[in-house]
């Protein structure tokens, strides 16, 4: 079995001996460099890295990541596309080779995307970037995927986990015009459709994204809950004043998510309405299973539920409840100075 780590590159040349020391067990390493003017390519070929120059004109990632993916020996059994800023974590190669099965195609891991203030996980899901060398194209200008050309046959492994630590001052502006590319060119795709949607919110056109979510929530491919959902509550922020009927929205179509949930129970909290505000942070509290997936958002799974469901409790009276419930707040953030008040002020009620 032979494994090969592969990515594309310009200007990462801080990322450079961080990724390789990650990978450097793997049978190949290769980066498609795509026009670097730093020191990228000459530190790269100095560790020993198989570097190819490549040109995209115009850009878009899928066929930067496709000629990547075709410079790769015809012997290479595993194919792992590992960004820049991304880190594979020690010991996965035996990990790797002693568990995956013969019959599997594509491999699923865990991926941390984000991380907290004190340095610990934030968003974490199930990775999907490890493939078999041959039946696998990447699609789309940006947002990429890598899909099968055939049957796929997903495994999941433990263990074997990536790490992600972006450069969060590296401009990301030509997604967007690359996103709205993506959906000229397969308008039914819900994905892309989502993600545009997502895009035109955070470059605060409302009209347009309240329209783009609309769109999504009508194609007949947009049937995974959890992103439907999200779309309703991205129609909450675009229209504040149908926030309540949004997030019912997205309450109905996917109950088991605690976001719509709490993001609810904001709601009611800035209303004072303590009775539905507490109803809500119960509703949110009493889901547990924490999914893996990139929707799953640590605000949701984090003190505030349980920090509004005590707010809400002593005003209506439950002093009990409230004390229980500000416990469990001070379970996740123990070094909140305002929790820590709050509890006083319990103690002394």
């Amino acid at each position: 079995m032979k494994i090969a780590v592969y990515t594309i590159a310009k200007n990462e040349e801080q990322f450079v001996t961080r990724w390789y020391e990650s990978a450097k067990d793997a049978d190949y390493l290769l980066i498609a460099d795509t026009g670097s003017t730093d020191g990228t390519v000459e530190l790269a070929k100095s560790l020993g890295i198989n570097v190819i120059e490549i040109k995209v004109d115009p850009w878009r990632f899928d066929t930067a990541r496709n000629m990547a993916l075709d410079a790769l020996p015809d012997d290479i059994d595993w194919c792992i596309a590992l960004d820049m800023d991304e880190v594979l974590q020690w010991g996965w190669y035996s990990d790797f080779k002693q568990q995956v099965q013969p019959s599997s195609t594509r491999i699923r891991y865990e991926y941390t995307w984000s991380w907290k203030a004190d340095g610990t996980p934030d968003l974490v899901y199930g990775g999907d970037k490890i493939h078999k060398r041959h039946g696998y194209r990447w699609k789309h200008p940006v947002h990429e995927v890598i899909l099968c050309d055939g049957v796929e046959v997903q495994q999941w492994i433990d263990y074997v986990q990536i790490h992600h630590h972006p450069d969060n001052t590296k401009s990301r502006a030509s997604y967007f015009p690359l996103l709205k590319l993506a959906v000229e060119e397969d308008p039914d795709d819900d994905r892309n459709a989502f993600y545009y949607a997502r895009e035109l919110y955070f470059n605060n056109l409302l009209d347009e994204a309240k329209k783009e979510f609309l769109r999504h929530l009508s194609l007949p491919r947009a049937v995974w809950k959890p992103e439907r959902a999200a779309s309703y509550r991205f129609l909450a922020k675009c229209e504040p004043y149908q926030k309540e009927y949004w997030l019912l929205c997205a309450i109905q179509e996917d109950p088991s998510r605690r976001e719509p949930y709490v993001e609810l129970a904001t709601y009611y909290y800035e209303k004072q309405d303590w009775a539905n505000c507490l109803l809500y942070c119960d509703k949110a509290i009493s889901i547990q299973d924490k999914p893996l997936d990139y929707l799953c958002e640590s605000f949701a799974w984090g003190a505030l539920p349980y920090d509004m469901a005590s707010i809400a409790c002593h005003n209506l009276g439950l002093r009990t409840a409230g004390w229980w419930y500000l416990e469990n707040a001070l379970r996740h953030e123990p070094d909140n100075q305002r929790l820590i008040e709050n509890k006083r002020f319990f103690n002394v009620m």
